[in-house]
């Protein structure tokens, strides 16, 4: 299974490097894990009710109104049940990988962090708070 997370394309022109050396390209920032094993098929039908039941609990927490599957008819709760597949799996490896301007100067990822956010678009907002909060830890742990 591959969980990727937030990812960004980096522009040479926030880096206050540039100005010095021009010693810059442009990149890509990305996080992703791969994790490895084995899935099992769940053909407990008791078990997907209350696996959809607990999935929508936890994803409904923050609505003034949350749904839950007791909401919808029964008759129309086992026909959509029918549509999903449910299963449990078991991660024997996990590989993660992330890159996010890491190998900057903390100028540079200071200009990054500062030109995501500018930018605004896609998953820049949540890029740029992994590379600040890279900086931040690079600080503590010093």
């Amino acid at each position: 299974m591959i969980f990727q997370g937030p990812d960004a394309y980096v522009t040479p022109n926030w880096y206050p490097s540039k100005a010095e050396h021009g010693k810059v390209v442009p990149t890509w920032n990305y996080a992703v894990v791969h994790a490895y094993g084995r899935p099992d098929v769940m053909e407990d039908q008791a078990w997907l009710h209350r696996h959809v039941g607990e999935l929508s609990a936890q994803q409904e927490a923050g609505e003034a109104r949350p749904w839950a599957v007791s909401d919808a008819p029964d008759r129309y709760v086992e026909v959509m049940l029918r549509g999903i597949i449910g299963f449990r799996f078991a991660i024997t490896r996990l590989e993660g990988k992330w890159k996010m301007s890491q190998n900057r100067e903390i100028e540079d990822r200071a200009g990054v962090v500062s030109g995501l956010r500018r930018r605004g678009e896609g998953a820049d907002h949540a890029a740029a708070d992994l590379v600040a909060r890279h900086i931040i830890d690079q600080y503590i742990s010093k």
